[in-house]
């Protein structure tokens, strides 16, 4: 508006410059000095409508601006109303998956999951213990069935009852898996080497087995642990890192019946061709051995200080590995009185 009333005033100064120079060089006439009060008049005119426009303008450009004002404190309030309600939101969404349904529906499946386990479990133990000639298969199934059957209850939880998104299955995972990965390095090695045992089948439950200094049978494949029961009735528990980073010998590899060997020192002066055929007629009469499978008779000469001597070794098959000793007892008891019979054996060593 300043600029506007400057320009105006200096219209009008030059109009009256003009009017004055003319005035001078001219004689004074009243119809002359009527037209230039018209013209001074019609450029105050002039100017007065330049100040109304101007007027206006801004008075309507005051209000655009408080309008736009207006409107940006609304945004600004909305935004800010609803930024608690996101919040709401989220703390709503996390109470009702930690809701107290959901908790009791998970502690139920984990019971009826626990009950249906243990039961088919406790099936296979029975049919085992039964069949002699499935047992190895049925008890290898046992660890086979844990693992699933905890994998789909946990499975069966999630998605039936928490009902996650697929982002927050995501993010829960992966903040899971690296909060156990740091707590838990050896564990989830056991874990893992449990797994590969499982798949590889280096063993199952039932086969006997020789790892490090502990030989016996297997008894339980867990996620953590391998358990061998020894032949003196103790309970071994071997970290199933270790059972696949050591070498082992399995005496079965899956099968019910084994090899079976006896020692028996004799003399140097026995008949080895007549002690070989006493030695196989006694093997089988005992009720363990396994005749499917072929007897074998090796002979040793063996000295001890001063003393020389046979060791003979019978290699036969029993039929239930449970009776390993029964039968390696059974079969030198046998071999022995026959020998005593035949006169081969008249003194001692």
């Amino acid at each position: 508006m300043r600029n506007v009333v400057i320009n105006s005033l200096l219209s009008v100064l030059l109009v009256l410059a003009v009017s004055f120079e003319s005035y001078a060089q001219e004689p004074l006439e009243p119809s002359k000095i009527d037209s230039s009060l018209i013209t001074i008049d019609s450029i105050v005119d002039v100017v007065k409508d330049s100040i109304r426009r101007d007027s206006a303008d801004q008075s309507a450009n005051s209000e655009v601006s408080e309008s736009k004002s207006e409107t940006d404190t609304v945004f600004v309030q909305t935004a800010n109303a609803t930024e608690p309600k996101k919040e709401d939101n989220k703390i709503e969404d996390i109470s009702k998956f930690f809701s107290g349904d959901n908790i009791f529906y998970s502690i139920i499946f984990l019971l009826v999951g626990f009950l249906i386990i243990r039961a088919i479990t406790f099936v296979l133990n029975a049919l085992a213990e039964r069949s002699t000639k499935y047992r190895i298969t049925f008890k290898g199934l046992i660890p086979i069935v844990k693992i699933l059957g905890w994998i789909l209850v946990v499975t069966l939880i999630i998605v039936v009852i928490f009902k996650p998104s697929m982002a927050t299955m995501l993010a829960f995972s992966a903040s899971i898996g690296v909060a156990v990965g740091f707590a838990s390095q050896d564990i989830l090695k056991n874990i893992f080497a449990g797994i590969v045992i499982l798949l590889d089948r280096p063993f199952v439950s039932g086969d006997k087995i020789e790892i490090d200094k502990f030989y016996g049978e297997v008894v339980e494949i867990g996620l953590r642990s391998t358990r061998i029961v020894t032949p003196d009735d103790s309970l071994v528990s071997v970290p199933n890192a270790v059972m696949m980073n050591s070498s082992l010998s399995n005496a079965n590899s899956g099968e019910a019946n084994c090899q079976v060997v006896a020692e028996i020192y004799l003399p140097l002066t026995i008949d080895t061709i007549r002690t070989r055929e006493i030695a196989t007629q006694a093997s089988t009469v005992s009720k363990y051995i396994y005749l499917d499978k072929p007897i074998t008779i090796l002979f040793f000469n063996e000295i001890n200080n001063t003393n020389s001597y046979y060791k003979m070794r019978v290699k036969a098959y029993v039929m239930d590995i449970r009776d390993e000793f029964r039968f390696k007892s059974d079969m030198t008891e046998l071999i022995v009185s026959e020998l005593v019979k035949e006169g081969v054996l008249t003194g001692h060593l």
